[in-house]
């Protein structure tokens, strides 16, 4: 890793093991965009010259350099990613280059407006094969200055024949549909206006020219580091031109940045991959382990959670009845989940009030917290500090918390309103009383829900000030509980993001446990995120959410292609489904340093083929996990191959003891039977035998 400048061609060069990225100053002194792709040399970057395409006219932007952080004015009819107006009106911006900053592995790009008191700077940051960026705006004026969009970055692409668009879009329990589509002309925004990253889309985005699979093909991919509204416009001109831009906040929200005051942006980081989708998600599982995750070396736990089990009917006998089960199947952590707190019998009441419910649990928390430590399980609680019922004493006494409007009516979801932590004393609140549940009661865990969208929060800076208050309570609750571990949850999945992660330690994928749905689930939060952040629970045949029933070993052997979680009445289960349960959380302990530490591959396509499978390799030991879904009759099945592997090398197979070469694995995969047409799986562990 390294950065480079040549001074006599104004010209920086940041360099990674696979990749480069080099930008330039124009003759006027701006940053513009000259390479973000295969390695280059600094001599080699330097020989890019500006160049015009033929069909380029004045009625269009000239050249293939584009804005580092393109602005509003002169000859620039694309999107702005930085737009401001000042007290004047005027919204045009002239930068002129003030210096630059630079390290082994960081370049800050330092800017001022010709005329007005704006100063910015642009950050850069190599962090193994991914390039972080943001911005950094500056008001050294004596007048307030009205932002209107102030992304992170902008992304530019060499000319293709054609660009293809990944990303994922989805729903409530139906998150992380993978969707890859052709690149139109003009302008494809994917967006969130909910104040969450939301189960509708995820901050990221992959393009390739059309061409690109799972295990070959130029792929450039970008990730927003942000778990609030975000935007990301992508450009294609009809001269072949593709680049675009994202961060925080969507339109109709502005901030006012005040004389003296500084704004920062999310980071927003990007990696370049030479071979395909799945190069692409090793690379970027590989960052999140090494620069995202709080504690990326800890295995993580196997999770019993009574939800599923219980619903609103919590109480200390059932709850003790639970956690002897979990105990005794395996489970290393005991949750209890919504309906332990206030008057919390159901949705519409009690949320906000966190203290212990004493008709549910009549001497607190204390004794089911001692029995479940003196299982040998940790203790977790559900909670979700950002929401209040109407129906509470916390809304009763501070009705102006939540966000709202002057004569507007306070919109309800789920029978719940957003506290704003926006304001310090709202933030402050849910810290202490999470200090304290935490202190008192020796917790180990917590799942942290947010369970609706933003409303009523006008156009100001609550949509920014509220997300980084959240990570700011995160923040000093980890300090001041080191020990204690945090799962990221927002009705599930909607809060699947880089920024979350970096506060917790797993995600909830999704509220859907329906193992046939997890497969595509999985596939899609795979694209950018690895295993080990994501928890994935094996719960009741037939499913409580879809109906659908599965056999125990397909529901476990899809959760076992990430953190493996329990949940469902084990009360009901019977005494072979209990025996077998204990030995497949005993396989998955096993296998778990693989499977969360090691590099996955994608071995199919489940929008394509309904018999999927997901490897996992960590040195000398690989996992294959199968799983097919039900299909038509006479269907036709193709067996994967495998990935990853020495074609020179031998494995043998823990199960069977067969040993297969190498190149036959890469060539023509396992040998593999699946009886009738209904949901089926299989478990394969490998290990390359010493030549």
């Amino acid at each position: 890793m390294s950065v480079e400048f040549d001074v006599a061609h104004r010209l920086w060069l940041l360099r990674t093991r696979e990749s480069a990225y080099a930008l330039r100053l124009d003759e006027a002194g701006r940053p513009r965009h000259v390479h973000w792709g295969p390695p280059l040399t600094l001599e080699q970057a330097t020989q890019i010259a500006r160049r015009r395409n033929p069909v380029d006219s004045s009625f269009d932007e000239l050249g293939d350099d584009r804005a580092e952080l393109a602005t509003e004015g002169g000859a620039f009819f694309g999107v702005a990613g930085l737009s401001v107006r000042f007290a004047d009106g005027t919204q045009a911006l002239e930068w002129e280059f003030t210096g630059h900053d630079a390290s082994a592995d960081t370049l800050v790009v330092r800017l001022r407006d010709r005329h007005y008191p704006l100063e910015a700077e642009l950050h850069y940051r190599v962090c193994g094969e991914v390039v972080e960026r943001h911005a950094v705006l500056r008001n050294t004026g004596t007048e307030p200055i009205c932002l209107l969009r102030t992304d992170s970055a902008a992304w530019t692409l060499p000319r293709r024949d054609a660009y293809r668009v990944s990303h994922t879009t989805g729903a409530w329990s139906a998150e992380a549909a993978l969707l890859r589509e052709n690149l139109p002309v003009g302008e494809t925004t994917l967006t969130s206006r909910r104040g969450v990253s939301s189960h509708q889309a995820q901050p990221w985005v992959m393009l390739d020219d059309g061409t690109a699979t799972e295990t070959r093909g130029e792929v450039w991919s970008t990730a927003l580091v942000w778990s609030g509204s975000w935007r990301i416009t992508v450009e294609r001109s009809h001269t072949g031109r593709v680049a675009w831009t994202g961060g925080f906040g969507h339109e109709g929200v502005q901030w006012s940045l005040n004389p003296g005051e500084t704004w920062e942006t999310p980071v927003f980081a990007g990696l370049y991959a030479p071979d395909g989708f799945g190069g692409t998600s090793r690379r970027w599982h590989e960052y999140v382990r090494a620069f995202v995750q709080p504690h990326p070396e800890e295995l993580r736990p196997v999770v019993y959670n009574s939800w599923e089990a219980t619903g609103w009917d919590v109480d200390e006998p059932g709850q003790l009845k639970l956690a002897a089960i979990a105990a005794e199947v395996g489970a290393e952590l005991f949750v209890v989940d919504d309906g332990w707190f206030g008057a919390r019998t159901g949705d519409t009441s009690g949320l906000g009030d966190w203290t212990v419910n004493r008709e549910r649990f009549p001497d607190g928390l204390g004794p089911l917290v001692a029995e479940v430590h003196r299982l040998g399980m940790g203790f977790g609680l559900w909670v979700e500090p950002e929401m209040v019922n109407p129906d509470s004493d916390l809304y009763r006494a501070h009705p102006d918390w939540v966000l709202h409007m002057p004569h507007r009516a306070r919109t309800t979801l789920r029978n719940q309103l957003v506290l704003d932590f926006g304001r310090a004393e709202v933030a402050d609140w849910a810290h202490k009383w999470l200090h304290r549940l935490v202190a008192e009661h020796g917790i180990d865990y917590l799942k942290w829900d947010m369970n609706r969208a933003f409303t009523e929060a006008g156009p100001g800076r609550v949509w920014v000030d509220h997300v980084r208050a959240v990570y700011g309570v995160l923040d000093r609750l980890r300090a001041d509980h080191p020990a204690l571990r945090i799962q990221a949850c927002a009705g599930g999945g909607g809060r699947t993001d880089l920024g979350i992660l970096a506060r917790t330690d797993e995600i909830w994928a999704s509220d859907n446990t329906d193992a046939a749905d997890r497969v595509k689930i999985q596939h899609g939060f795979s694209q950018v995120l690895p295993a080990g952040a994501m928890a994935a629970w094996v719960t009741d045949s037939p499913n409580p959410l879809t109906g659908r029933e599965a056999p125990l070993e397909f529901r476990f052997h899809v959760a076992m292609a990430g953190v493996l979680g329990l949940g469902g009445d084990l009360t009901r289960w019977t005494d072979d489904e209990l025996r077998r349960t204990a030995e497949l959380v005993a396989v998955y302990k096993q296998i778990r340093p693989v499977v969360q530490h090691g590099s996955a591959y994608r071995l199919a396509d489940p929008a394509v083929s309904p018999l999927t499978a997901v490897q996992f390799v960590l040195g000398d030991d690989v996992v294959v996990l199968f799983a097919r879904r039900p299909h038509d009759h006479g269907w036709p099945i193709v067996t994967p191959v495998l990935q990853g592997l020495d074609p020179a090398a031998r494995y043998r197979d823990a199960e069977t003891g067969c040993v297969h070469h190498g190149a036959v694995l890469l060539t023509h995969g396992l040998p593999l039977e699946f009886a009738g047409t209904g949901p089926a799986s299989r478990l394969v562990r490998l290990r390359r035998e010493p030549r």
